[in-house]
Parts: structure tokens; sequence; C-alpha cells
């Protein structure tokens, strides 16, 4: 009794939650609902201008920059400081003068091609777009080595984009050259950079491309459609990184020949990742074309990563054809586990009658603890009375396994199951692992019934395991009912 009593005031000095291993599990199913959103990064240096409007970041100042450890002798220091003091409060005006005029007064200066930049992005802001444009295609000429000349073709691209549409012919035909894809090099041509992986470095040439693509899809999808057609048809190695972007951007515009486009890069290009951009976003197409060539990708793929994101476009189709194709690849036995278990998953995430029904049958069916567990899991996470009890109907039949058995109580606590009905089973429960279970469940319950229950246990419980394990759990509790019993229970 005296090392009840030990534990007991060890459970009153805790200060850290121990996190049993039971809720692990659990947060590894949820993180898989965020997988779909990782399609999202080819685009994220298109955004970066919009980032910069806060300007936070001018104020950070990098010791390791050469230019920092000479300020005080550096004449352009004071204009740079001013300038960028009404950046900051919205003097746009005044910023690109003052911008300006460090470039005029000192045109070797390290700030000098920066300058042009900066005075050119205070100009866009406020709506001087030919002026700004005139500085950035001045910087180009001038200051090759500029830190913000790859900045400065993205923010060209967005002021000739607002020009075109305004009717500006010169921006308009930057942009059809820009979106261009690039022709090969000529033998008198200077040889290109290149990689580690053998292709040459034209990351900055890319993201020039890809900007103006999409000012041009902005501004006249009828002609920026051949263009990103041609790009997309160029399937060597080199140029899979220009093909991913160009894929997105594709799947900004809503037609027909969108769709031709995507299901053709999703079947035959070469590169996988491509291919499940395009996969991706047939996703958002959602026709009967579509449809059917989700199910061809998944039922011919031997691509994983490619039948993965089929399961999940087609998850993203709400009509019944597509539930259909996910419901049959469920029960495809000649698939592989992972793949059934994520088609399981997803039909989780649509919670349907008809899914919710066919998950139940399904349970029984399949043999694999794993697809038993994600059977469990997406069941759980539809809710509604009917699985409920079903979930309660597992945790009861002693002919289940006992995993699943907890795993299916788990969830049942989880997802607010009748509390009357938990607090029930205890007396009726044989085995040691679901009682033990059940003091758990009850622990992660909000509700006075709950806690009485785990005082019940650890007052009256004859089995020491189980009684050290509800005391424990009362510890956790910051109701002062719970330290009262502990208290009682240390000095009876």
């Amino acid at each position: 009794m005296q090392a009840m009593y030990l534990m007991v005031a060890a459970v009153l000095g805790m200060q850290q939650p121990i996190v049993p291993r039971t809720v692990a599990p659990a947060l590894a199913h949820a993180q898989a609902a965020l997988q779909g959103l990782d399609a999202l990064d080819v685009l994220d240096g298109l955004d970066a201008l919009d980032a910069l409007d806060a300007l936070d970041a001018l104020d950070v100042v990098d010791i390791r920059d050469p230019r920092v450890l000479r300020d005080e002798q550096d004449p352009t220091d004071s204009l740079w400081r001013a300038a960028r003091r009404a950046f900051n409060r919205g003097d746009y005006a005044s910023a690109a003068r003052l911008y300006g005029e460090l470039t005029r007064r000192y045109p070797d200066a390290t700030r000098a091609g920066d300058g042009l930049y900066w005075a050119a992005f205070a100009l866009y802001k406020n709506d001087d777009l030919v002026r700004a444009r005139s500085l950035l295609f001045t910087q180009q000429e001038r200051y090759a080595k500029a830190a913000t000349l790859r900045d400065g073709y993205a923010l060209l691209a967005r002021i000739q984009t607002a020009l075109a549409k305004q009717g500006d012919s010169e921006a308009a035909a930057w942009l059809t050259k820009y979106a261009q894809p690039a022709q090969p090099a000529q033998p008198a041509q200077p040889a290109q950079p290149v990689s580690t992986r053998g292709c040459p470095d034209e990351d900055d040439e890319d993201d020039v491309r890809v900007a103006a693509l999409n000012g041009l899809l902005q501004m006249d999808a009828t002609n920026a459609l051949p263009i990103l057609k041609k790009v997309l048809a160029k399937r060597d190695a080199c140029s899979a990184g220009l093909r991913r972007k160009a894929v997105f951007i594709v799947s900004q515009k809503h037609g027909g020949e969108t769709e031709d486009i995507l299901l053709d890069v999703a079947r035959n290009d070469p590169d996988s990742e491509v291919r499940q951009q395009a996969v991706f976003w047939l996703s958002q197409v959602g026709s009967d074309r579509a449809v059917t060539a989700l199910d061809s990708i998944l039922r011919g793929s031997t691509d994983p990563e490619l039948q993965d994101k089929a399961i999940f476009a087609l998850s993203q189709i709400h009509n019944a054809r597509a539930a259909q194709i996910l419901r049959d690849y469920a029960t495809n036995e000649r698939a592989s586990d992972e793949a059934r278990e994520k088609a399981i998953f997803w039909l989780g995430q649509q919670r349907s009658p008809e899914n919710a029904a066919f998950l139940r049958g399904l349970y029984a069916k399949v043999t694999g603890e794993d697809l038993k567990e994600k059977v469990i899991f997406s069941l759980s996470q539809m809710g509604g009375a009917d699985n409920g009890r079903w979930l309660m109907d597992i945790a009861l039949n002693e002919r289940e396994p006992v995993e699943m058995r907890k795993k299916a109580l788990f969830w049942a606590g989880q997802t607010g199951g009748n509390l009357e009905q938990l607090v029930g089973l205890y007396d009726r429960m044989q085995d040691q692992e679901m009682k033990e279970q059940l003091i758990f469940v009850y622990s992660q319950r909000h509700e006075a019934a709950a806690l009485d229950q785990l005082i019940r246990i650890a007052k009256t419980e004859q089995n020491k395991e189980l009684r050290k394990k509800a005391i424990f759990w009362l510890g956790q509790s910051h109701d002062p009912r719970a330290a009262q019993v502990l208290l009682e229970i240390i000095n009876p």
C-alpha cells in the first residue's frame, strides 16, 4: 500500500502530462488530409512581390554584408535610409525620387542597381507603370550583377501584364516573346553554365518565362494556351521544372482545351512529378473525361506516387462515379495495401451514407490489420449514430483482435460516443487491456460522469495495475475533486 501512496504523491507533483502511445496513430492519420496541398508549391515565387508590401525585411541588417561594415563612409547611406523610410510610410513618390537620386548621383555605387529596382517598385505601387518599366529596363542594361535583378524581372512581368491589359502593344509583345519556350543554343553562342545534374542553369530564365506566361494568360488566354502547349511539348529532362509550373498555369484556365492539355500531360509526360501535377489539377476539372482518365491512371500506373495523386484527385470530385471508383479500388485485392488504405481514408472524408455503409461492410472482408484500422478510423471521422454504434459493437466483440477492439473503443470515445454506455462497459469487460483502454477513454472526456468513474476505479478497483492507471489520470485532471480524492488516498 505504501508504494501506492508514493505513486499518488508523485502524480500530484507532475508538471508535464505524458501522451500515451495510443494517440500517435491518430495524429499520423490526420496528417494525411494535408497531402493534397503539396501540389500548390510550384508557383511560390510568383507571389513574392505581394509579401514585400510590408517591407519589414528592409529593417534587418546583415552584418556579413560588406556594405554594412563601411556604412559610415558610404555616401549612399543617407539617401538609402531616407528612401526606405519614405517607402515604409507609403510615400511612394518621395521613395521613387530618392532611390532614383541615389542611382543618378552615385552610378558606380554598389547600391545603384538596387536603387533602380526599388525606385521602379515605388512607381509601380503608385501606378506609374511606364516609368517603372523604363527603370527596370535600365537596371537590366547597366547593372547585370545587381542583387535585385531577378526580382526586377518578376516585377517587370507584372508591370507588363498590367500595361498589356490597358492596350499597350509593347507590353503585349514583351509577354509573348518571353513566354516562348527557350530555343536550343547555337554552336557559335557561348556555353551556358551547367548544373551538377547536367542541365543548363536556366532558373532565372524559367522564372521570367513563367511570369510572362502567367501574365499572357491573364491578358489573352487564346494566344497563351498554344505557347503553353509548346512549353509542355518540350519533354527533355532539363525542362521538367518549367513544365511543372506550366501545368499549374494551364489549370487556371477552365475549358475543354485545358482538359485536353492536362490529360495529355498526365498520360504522356516522361517526368513523374509533372504527371503528378497534371493529375492533381484534373481534380479541379471534374468532368466525365477527367474521371475516366483518373480511373485509367489508378488502375494502370505502376508509379505509387502517381496512384496516390489519382486517388486524391478522385476524392475531390464529388460525383457518384468518382466515389464508386474509390470504393471499387478499396476492395481490389490486387492493389497494394498502401494504396487501398489511402482510398479508404479519402472515402472517410466524404461523409455520405453510401460510403459509410460500404466501409462498415468492407471491415469484415479485409484481412490485414492496417486495412481494418483504416476502416475504423475513417468511420470515426464520419461521425453519426450508426457509425458510433458500429464502433461500440467492434469494441464489445470478443471474437475481434484485442488491438482492433481497443482502437474502436478509443475512437468511439474521441468522437463523442455515448458516455453512459462507455461507463457501463467497465464492469462488463473481462480483458485487462480493454479495461486499461477504457480508463484512458474516461481520462479524455470532460464530463463529470467520466471523472466520477475514474474516482470510483481509483478507490475501489481490486486490480492494483488498473487502480494505478486511474490514479495517474486523475493526477492529470485540473478538477478540484480529483486533487481531493488523491489526498484522501494518501491520508486515509
